[in-house]
């Protein structure tokens, strides 16, 4: 049994007119309609990728994540429940508003909503993006990644890892705890940051083509306060990327060209490195706090690190590196 992508995400918001005009102006997703109070919203042949409940609190409402048999929900809550972790099954309704045949669900130890699913419906209509955008790079992927604030991050590793069985990518120990997890090719489609506080840091989106990215840029440069980072890339993923204040205060990354890696093959390793090549300044930090993300790019920069050619193929991942260190 596994846990195989990042199926949806659900937000909790009394602002659904911001986040219509967001998600589809400038992520460039489908507006799906649900009725009534809540909001959906397309990003590929999936019913619906994000969902959006007119309810307060401006933050994570739940996560879902994919398995590939209905056998897998037995097996997983059997294990959450030897765990001493309440399990529920999804009736009827649910799984109807969540478009899926089947679903469990329950809390992690944070007490974030983690929702299992089983085949999730498929839209028979095409995927019509809100903007002109070449699309999203989901399919075996799933949605993109998700990462939360935490207070503790030390139950959450062992709850992911031990139970969930997910497989951390890398991890770094300092200013603060911070571990990224992998559940398939995509280098990390869960984080967990050890800020002392519970929340929502961001979810991220990544899309086929850079201009899709860059021209998104310009559109949130015309909106007000709406860049939180500027454009940069990550060490750790490779991803070109830069990152939106979403209506509810959290972050959304807008990326492009993510790290794929081989999970039969990788190894956990802890990074010392800042966590961009370059750009990414933090825009809604104060300027101290700014100045010491900054000095990492600095250091980077002075002994000329920088990613391999981007390609989406593992293997030629390797081949790349392999020749680069003849």
């Amino acid at each position: 049994m596994a846990i195989t992508s990042l199926a949806y995400l659900g937000v909790r918001s009394d602002l659904l007119g911001d986040w219509d005009g967001f998600a589809t102006e400038l992520l460039g997703m489908q507006p799906f309609d649900q009725g009534g109070k809540t909001m959906a919203f397309r990003m590929d042949d999936r019913m619906q990728r994000l969902v959006v409940s007119d309810e307060a609190g401006e933050t994570l409402a739940f996560i879902g994540w994919e398995v590939s048999r209905r056998s897998d929900l037995d097996a997983f809550g059997a294990r959450l429940e030897s765990a001493g972790v309440e399990v529920k099954a999804g009736d009827r309704a649910l799984c109807h508003r969540r478009f899926v045949e089947d679903l469990i669900y329950f809390q992690d130890p944070a007490g974030n909503r983690i929702e299992l699913v089983f085949g999730p419906y498929v839209c028979e209509d095409p995927f019509v993006a809100g903007r002109a955008i070449e699309g999203f790079k989901t399919g075996p992927y799933g949605m993109g990644h998700a990462v939360l604030h935490v207070a503790n991050p030390t139950p959450l590793v062992k709850f992911y890892t031990d139970i969930l069985g997910f497989a951390i990518s890398d991890y770094g120990l300092k200013p603060v705890p911070l571990y990224f997890f992998h559940v398939n090719g995509r280098h990390h489609s869960f984080a967990i940051i050890g800020s002392g506080k519970r929340g929502f840091h961001h979810f991220m989106v990544e899309y086929h083509n850079l201009d899709d990215v860059g021209q998104g840029y310009d559109i949130a440069a015309q909106m007000c306060d709406a860049i939180a980072y500027t454009l940069g890339r990550h060490t750790n993923d490779y991803m070109t990327s830069f990152y939106a204040k979403s209506p509810s205060g959290f972050f959304v990354e807008n990326g492009w060209g993510g790290r794929i890696i081989d999970p039969k093959t990788w190894e956990p390793h802890e990074t010392n490195v800042g966590p961009s090549f370059w750009g990414h300044e933090r825009l809604y930090l104060a300027e101290d706090e700014r100045d010491a993300f900054r000095q990492m790019r600095m250091r980077s920069a002075q002994e000329g690190k920088r990613a391999p050619p981007v390609v989406d193929c593992p293997w030629l991942y390797n081949d790349f590196l392999n020749k680069a260190h003849e």
